[in-house]
């Protein structure tokens, strides 16, 4: 089932998604050379107190911590930690949600430590975000689910990897609906799996979180032994 909502209770999760902004915001200017995860961790609960909103990450599922802090070959769910020190020319993926009244905001960006970042890992970004709001273009009344997919895919592939090859489209996490819950119904793909359809048709009220993940080489992950970092197979 996929939760369609009214004009008030999208505007009710607008207000936690500027919660969410706001979190970014603060932890974007935190996350500098010399700083740990767990620094990024307390900025972001500190922006949840001064804005009376819950987090939604912590204790979900048992997660022990109120953002992730993915570094690096790190893709989703890194823990926050103070054995976790950034450093000039890392790049650091940021995931936040809030909740306000009952209503989920979730949102992620990639932040750039220091100066000094290799070509690559720019444009890595750049494709990533890009891929994104292609994504959100194709989020349209008369539209299915697929239809999103395909133009997250679409535009990932149409770009040149340096180096030459091309991107990895991290096949085992996607987007997901938000609402009344952080994760539900609908999950959504980054590429087009046939075998699953096209999906629901795309109504007003449907929201959802477009979350494209893409690296340097592997589409493939494995999850260390804490049960939720999830790394790239081949480091990158």
């Amino acid at each position: 089932m996929v939760q369609i909502k009214s004009p008030e209770q999208i505007a009710k999760m607008r207000e936690a998604g500027l919660v969410v902004a706001a979190i970014h915001a603060a932890t974007r200017e935190a996350a500098v050379p010399g700083a740990t995860t767990r620094d990024l961790d307390q900025v972001a609960r500190k922006v949840l107190a001064d804005h009376d909103a819950k987090p939604n990450f912590l204790g979900y599922g048992g997660f022990p911590a109120t953002i992730c802090t993915s570094v690096n070959e790190v893709v989703v769910h890194g823990i926050p930690s103070d054995d976790v020190v950034l450093k000039d020319g890392d790049i650091i993926s940021i995931d936040c949600g809030a909740i306000i009244d009952g209503w989920h905001g979730d949102a992620a960006f990639t932040a750039f430590v220091g100066s000094g970042h290799a070509p690559e890992l720019i444009e890595l970004s750049r494709v990533t975000e890009e891929s994104m709001w292609a994504g959100i273009a194709a989020m349209k009344q008369g539209n299915r689910l697929v239809d999103i997919s395909r133009a997250i895919e679409t535009y990932i592939r149409r770009q040149p990897k340096p180096g030459g090859g091309r991107y990895g489209i991290i096949e085992d996490y996607g987007g997901h609906g938000i609402g009344t819950e952080m994760h539900m119904d609908p999950h959504l793909l980054n590429y087009v799996d046939r075998r699953r359809g096209k999906g629901p048709k795309l109504v007003p009220g449907f929201c959802l979180a477009i979350e494209p993940m893409v690296s340097l080489g592997t589409a493939k992950t494995v999850v260390l032994e804490d049960d939720w970092t999830v790394v790239t197979t081949d480091g990158t």
